[in-house]
């Protein structure tokens, strides 16, 4: 991964993603608009500030908040000066040793072209300070007589200011690469403040849960003005052993989204239910996992293809047997599946004259409409298995001589194994019960639910203010 560019700057922002992490982190730090607008002194400033950082969190107790900076930095660069085992304790001895790694180029010396800028470089470094630069279970690989990468002043200063600009754990860090800069600056900001609450606090003074893709929605959402853009989340550990990369992504279509949910009170409600059912707390009431950082997380679908769907979790949220859904709840999240489907996935097909089959068969079929209903939910995954009970509808309100008006062209899209089936499947279901709930159809035996306060509170603002405050 590397992007190469003519330097005309003392910071460049390239494209390789680790870089431009790095790079928009330096110009918050710096309070400048854009890296490229980093002047040699703001770059100074900066490398003071990440000395005097560096230095306090690899001499730091253990137990202590600055440690918990050192486990950042260690999960990032195993082998630096700052977290190897046999590293001086001592601050005055450890300031120089991290001061000479951003020192300008040296006069005299071979000059290279930086691997990520292409601007002049004298300094070679590896894997001890380039995360993600060499292989695993090794710290150097490179060929002999091959020192390291070629790397400028600018670009050193960025790899390390990467921990500002990313959203870190104890063993991991994420950033965000996208189509609008904007976004990527939001994004930093906001994590360059969640670095120095670990710093001052350690990681228990972050809120419980958070997580980078709730920071990313926040970003995305955030664009003015709005604007379709693609995000990547690029999620890693440079470890010696076990390195591992992860990549998930947005749609274009996502901000725009974001702000319709925003704009719209029926979305906002189905929004706010998704998070309240996707928060999960421990027996004293705490909150374990944040609802609204695991909503954002259904935003983004991974590389190899194992992520949730907002889709799908809708789709079982709807039909989850131990939740009695008000009518206007039960409207909500449907109409946001829906909006969803078609704003970001750009599904348009008709759905409601199959629906309308459906729900005239657990409506005037034998038996129950709630034994029916169960039984359309065993089959509403299943390409075959529902194309058979399409046809036993069929043939059931043919013969009771009612009016059918779905045609081969509206079945075909959902018996079918193709991209996008699975999910007008799901779609299909939530359309199935929207209409049985218009049509009065009685199918549970719990009582609604009250009129939930908070919820009505939480409705006159935005969903998308996260629980980390203003950057």
């Amino acid at each position: 991964m590397s992007g190469v560019k003519e330097a005309v700057a003392p910071l460049s922002l390239t494209s390789h993603p680790l870089q431009r992490a790095g790079a928009w982190a330096v110009a918050v730090l710096a309070d400048r608009p854009a890296p490229q607008g980093a002047t040699s002194g703001d770059l100074d400033a900066v490398v003071s500030r990440l000395v005097a950082d560096v230095v306090n969190a690899a001499s730091a107790g253990k137990g202590t908040a600055a440690y918990d900076w050192w486990k950042v930095l260690f999960a990032l660069y195993p082998n630096s000066k700052a977290t190897h085992s046999k590293r001086s304790r001592d601050r005055a001895v450890l300031e120089v040793s991290i001061a000479e790694m951003f020192a300008p180029e040296l006069a005299g010396e071979p000059e290279r072209p930086c691997t990520f800028c292409g601007a002049a470089a004298t300094a070679v470094w590896a894997k001890s300070t380039l995360p993600l630069f060499d292989t695993n279970k090794a710290l150097n690989t490179l060929p002999p007589g091959v020192p390291g990468w070629p790397v400028c002043r600018g670009c050193r200063i960025a790899m390390w200011a990467l921990p500002y600009g990313a959203w870190v754990t104890v063993g991991s860090a994420t950033v965000l690469s996208c189509e609008v800069g904007a976004a990527e600056r939001e994004f930093a900001e906001r994590n360059v403040r969640n670095a120095q609450r670990v710093m001052q606090l350690g990681f228990g003074g972050l809120p419980p849960g958070a997580r980078a893709e709730q920071v990313a929605a926040h970003a995305l959402r955030s664009l003015q003005p709005l604007l379709p853009a693609a995000a990547t989340l690029w999620s890693f550990k440079n470890d010696n052993q076990d390195p591992w990369l992860r990549v998930t992504q947005t749609r274009r279509a996502v901000p725009l989204f974001l702000a319709r949910v925003d704009g719209n009170a029926e979305l906002r409600l189905g929004w706010l239910l998704l998070q309240r059912s996707l928060t999960r707390r421990d027996k004293n009431g705490q909150v374990t996992t944040s609802g609204p950082a695991e909503a954002a997380r259904l935003l983004f679908e991974a590389e190899d293809g194992r992520s949730r769907s907002l889709i799908s979790q809708l789709h079982y949220l709807l039909q989850d047997p131990d939740r009695a859904w008000r009518a206007r709840d039960r409207a909500a999240l449907s109409r946001l599946a829906f909006t969803y489907a078609e704003e970001v996935l750009g599904m348009k097909t008709d759905l409601k004259p199959v629906a309308t089959v459906i729900a005239d068969w657990i409506e005037h079929g034998s038996g129950s409409p709630r034994g029916r209903l169960a039984e359309y939910r065993s089959v509403a995954l299943n390409d075959y298995r529902l194309g058979a009970l399409l046809l036993q509808a069929h043939f059931r309100l043919t013969l009771d001589g009612r009016e059918v008006g779905a045609q081969p062209q509206h079945w075909e899209p959902l018996i079918q194994q193709r991209p996008r089936a699975w999910e007008q499947r799901m779609l299909l279901a939530a359309h199935v019960l929207e209409l049985l709930r218009e049509r009065g159809v009685a199918v549970n035996d719990k009582a609604e639910e009250e009129v939930d306060d908070p919820v009505e509170q939480l409705l006159q603002k935005s969903v998308f203010d996260d629980e980390m405050g203003p950057a």
